[in-house]
């Protein structure tokens, strides 16, 4: 079991870090915006097609960021509309990848407030850096580890947010405990993530796609539910936003730790 768990991270890390290196060589990029980084296989990924990247941003917030971090996001949705950040939080992005979502919450947090990303491969890792520097931004820090065990004191951070990483983890009750862990009393859990109709089994799941792609690995709305509450959050919310495949569903899920 535990060397299908191993293979399974290392696909996922393999696939975001070759995602990061194409994207990095190529920058293939349409004149609409359309095509993100290119896959595994060398082929653009129109992420937006089936609902994810850039595309759940407005304008005014491609606007304000290096264009290589609105590029580069595979995300499925947004999750900074609904984590309510304000000047001087601390924020903390589980999978954080090219940057987009941390370099916005460090604007929106002001100076007096920080923004963290957490990504476990050097080559997403890198690309971060590189339009942290092109933005300027001076209160924001990348973090190497997994979302599993992350590498912040308890108590430290008033924010997570995610988007659309969560799925891909291969322990997500860690997650959930690690981020409950991390969260002052009264911190807030604001992510977007892929999540199932309860009716799917994990068989149908499979069936919808692989789990590097982010459906295979989805949990139903019934388990994500159980999982934040057996970590301890409470007010949890889960709200379906856009189809992503037949039964899976971009969501919002909202979830506070009790002071």
């Amino acid at each position: 079991m535990n060397t299908d768990r191993d293979q399974l991270q290392e696909a996922v890390r393999a696939r975001y870090a070759s995602a990061a290196t194409q994207f990095v060589e190529t920058s293939q990029i349409s004149d609409d915006g359309r095509c993100g980084p290119a896959d595994c296989d060398g082929n653009v990924v129109r992420f937006d097609d089936a609902g994810f990247g850039a595309r759940q941003y407005s304008a005014a917030e491609q606007e304000t960021i290096p264009a290589d971090a609105v590029a580069a996001s595979l995300g499925c949705g947004n999750p900074l509309a609904v984590a309510d950040l304000s000047i001087g939080d601390v924020v903390l992005d589980l999978g954080s990848g090219a940057g987009l979502d941390v370099l916005l919450s460090a604007r929106r947090v002001g100076p007096t407030g920080k923004a963290y990303g957490l990504d476990m491969t050097d080559e997403m890792l890198a690309l971060a850096l590189a339009n942290t520097r092109e933005a300027g931004a001076t209160n924001v820090e990348f973090l190497k580890g997994t979302i599993e065990d992350i590498p912040l004191p308890p108590g430290s951070v008033d924010v997570v947010i995610s988007n659309c990483v969560i799925n891909l983890s291969i322990d997500k009750p860690a997650v959930f405990a690690q981020s409950f862990r991390v969260l002052r009393p009264g911190g807030r859990f604001g992510v977007t993530d892929v999540v199932a109709e309860d009716h799917l089994t994990p068989q149908d799941r499979i069936a919808r796609g692989n789990y590097v792609g982010c459906i295979a690995g989805a949990l139903t709305f019934a388990e994500y539910e159980a999982g934040l509450t057996a970590a301890g959050f409470t007010g949890i919310e889960i709200t379906a936003t856009h189809e992503v495949a037949e039964g899976m569903h971009s969501a919002i899920v909202k979830a506070i730790k009790p002071r």
